[in-house]
């Protein structure tokens, strides 16, 4: 087995073909995805490539790589593999991810890219096929786990989203006989504030009932001693777009010191604080897994009061589309704290509140957990990558 790299052009290596033109209003819904620059966007009737696809943003998210195995249609804002010139195509998908690979600031301001231009880079590479099998395999372990994970983590936030919408929305939780509650002809009384039906005791409030909202601050960008790299978490919205899928958040993209917090306005939350994005965009929600504080961009909850963190993130997140509704403002829309504090929310009884509390609370720790073990491995996996792919490290 030949384990040496080869010196050669991209283009020798792989053949990128432009995407096809699919606009939206000639979508027809069907079983094949549609693969833009940001991954899949849609369902289509009909499929373009079949077998193995790896395809890369050609317009928006530069940089970022997609394998697909399957009937797929990749559009025209992507590049894709139509040649993989006798390669091993999971181990193409991982070169590109390693050799295409740009900063997050970069992938904002880069136009485009021609597919000429990326097949005249000078490029190392594995031509043994074997072993380029047994690179991918590495990788591959890894990237199974971490989708296991996050297949699991979503299994366990509908399971938790049904409890609730069961309780809090149907309003069938258990009642003193472990009946459900308004199926069994529980009592029920208007509520004019939410134009409803509620549980005999239950009743309007808002969501300064929950806990005590908070902002947060940005430290002086020139003051390099205000960041680091292993200090207090601290949060912008951008970090919570990257967090899109996960419950909990543990730090950001950088951190912030101890001199950084003091020199602003910014809180230090606790963990177990519920986070909301307030501008560009509304809407981000995340649950702090340790102390952290944020930028200006958000309107968070320290649970401080009779409803726990869980009761209030899924109270938030059932409620996030109304909030969004009240956000004002030219450049974009932005919530205010007041805005918030008066925003109108279901409140039960609190031996209800702390009973989903207690029974959801298994589930959220299972989420954690991987949440924390798929943050491990998406960190091994990107120091491993362009080390197996530069030959420093080998599989042997």
């Amino acid at each position: 087995m030949n384990k040496k790299l080869t010196k050669t052009l991209l283009g020798d290596v792989c053949q990128l073909h432009r995407g096809y033109d699919l606009p939206n209003q000639n979508r027809i819904d069907g079983p094949y995805p549609v693969i833009s620059s940001s991954g899949i966007s849609g369902m289509h009737h009909d499929y373009k490539c079949d077998g193995e696809n790896v395809i890369t943003g050609r317009y928006g998210t530069i940089g970022e790589v997609y394998y697909y195995n399957g009937k797929c249609w990749p559009l025209n804002t992507a590049l894709f593999v139509s040649n993989f010139f006798d390669n091993y195509p999971k181990y193409i998908y991982y070169f590109l991810k390693c050799t295409l690979k740009v900063d997050g600031k970069d992938k904002s301001t880069v136009p485009g890219v021609d597919r000429n231009v990326l097949h005249a880079l000078k490029v190392s590479y594995f031509s043994d096929k074997d072993y380029q099998i047994e690179i991918a395999s590495v990788l591959s372990c890894i990237d199974a786990k971490i989708d296991l994970n996050a297949q699991l983590c979503a299994e366990l936030e509908a399971m938790a989203k049904t409890l609730y919408d069961y309780w809090f929305v149907q309003f069938d939780f258990p009642n003193e006989n472990g009946k459900p509650y308004r199926t069994s002809g529980g009592t029920m009384e208007w509520c004019q504030e939410l134009g409803r039906e509620l549980p005999k005791g239950w009743k309007a409030g808002t969501v300064v009932d929950l806990g005590e909202i908070v902002s947060g601050a940005t430290p002086s960008t020139t003051e390099e001693n205000y960041y680091t790299t292993n200090g207090i978490a601290w949060i912008t919205p951008n970090d919570l777009s990257d967090n899109e899928h996960n419950m909990f958040v543990f730090h950001g993209e950088r951190d912030i010191t101890e001199a950084g917090l003091s020199s602003c306005s910014a809180i230090l939350m606790p963990a177990g604080s519920v986070l909301m994005s307030s501008r560009a965009p509304i809407g981000y929600l995340a649950i702090a897994a340790n102390p952290v504080c944020t930028n200006q961009g958000f309107k968070s909850i320290i649970c401080t009061k009779d409803y726990g963190t869980l009761f209030v993130y899924y109270t938030l997140k059932r409620n996030v589309q109304g909030i969004a509704r009240q956000g004002v403002g030219t450049t974009f829309k932005e919530v205010s704290r007041d805005t918030l504090a008066r925003y109108t929310v279901l409140l039960p009884v609190t031996t209800i509140a702390k009973h989903f509390e207690q029974l959801i609370a298994p589930i959220s720790q299972t989420r954690k957990n991987c949440e924390q073990e798929n943050r491990e491995l998406i960190a091994l996996r990107d120091w491993l990558l362009p080390m197996l792919m530069n030959g420093q490290a080998k599989v042997e």
